[in-house]
């Protein structure tokens, strides 16, 4: 399949499309699952007009195969486990206690360099865009939407520009609306929508969540 997408800003702006009638919503705000779905938030954010925050959520990949998702944690101790995998696999208790260590570790560390000193965004009430450069078995983002639930969020939208018809299914009827810009049933993985699809570094993206936070919709008080 040919790459559907230059590059994740170009992903974004497609994407930012599909979400035209948020554009400097008061009480919208987009949050971006790091690393890779920061360009493309801020592109969206951009273009809205609408505020971006990153939202740190942790995969729990299956270990010497960590594309492989075995569940996923986020800040304030949530944690969605797959259990499918798991169990097809037989992954010890020690192994994902091992896993999820690290990943916390990591999740702690992140917090900390792509925000800096700034508090995040208040999402209490307000409608939220939730954005990945891809969702493939979408374990961070079930626990992202979790995460978000327990604000007390107004509304949750999902957006992505590439996904399987399967996390369509599964996912869409945990949020308000799912919006993705291709959904192939022959889905391999988020890389092959990309022409270029590097992989980010932690300066490029503190940078976007910088100056994303400080967007504005037009006309706000």
């Amino acid at each position: 399949m040919n790459a559907r997408f230059k590059d994740r800003k170009d992903a974004g702006r497609i994407l930012a499309d599909k979400l035209s009638k948020y554009t400097n919503h008061p009480n919208a705000v987009v949050l971006a699952l790091p690393r890779g779905g920061v360009p493309v938030a801020y592109e969206v954010a951009q273009e809205l007009g609408l505020p971006l925050d990153v939202l740190i959520v942790r995969k729990l990949g299956v270990p010497n195969h960590e594309e492989l998702a075995m569940g996923a944690i986020a800040s304030g101790g949530i944690r969605f486990l797959n259990r499918s995998v798991i169990e097809s696999l037989r992954i010890l208790p020690e192994t994902l206690e091992a896993v999820e260590r690290r990943e916390a570790l990591e999740l702690m560390r992140r917090e900390a360099i792509y925000r800096g000193n700034r508090s995040p965004i208040q999402v209490e009430g307000r409608i939220v865009i939730l954005i990945d450069d891809g969702i493939a078995t979408g374990s961070t983002m079930r626990v992202a939407i979790q995460l978000l639930r327990a604000q007390h969020v107004q509304k949750i939208i999902v957006a992505t520009p590439a996904a399987p018809p399967s996390a369509k299914w599964e996912i869409e009827p945990l949020v308000d609306e799912f919006i993705a810009v291709v959904l192939p049933p022959d889905f391999y993985g988020v890389g092959q929508f990309y022409e270029d699809f590097a992989q980010m570094d932690d300066d490029t993206i503190y940078e976007l969540v910088q100056m994303g936070a400080k967007i504005e919709p037009v006309g706000a008080l």
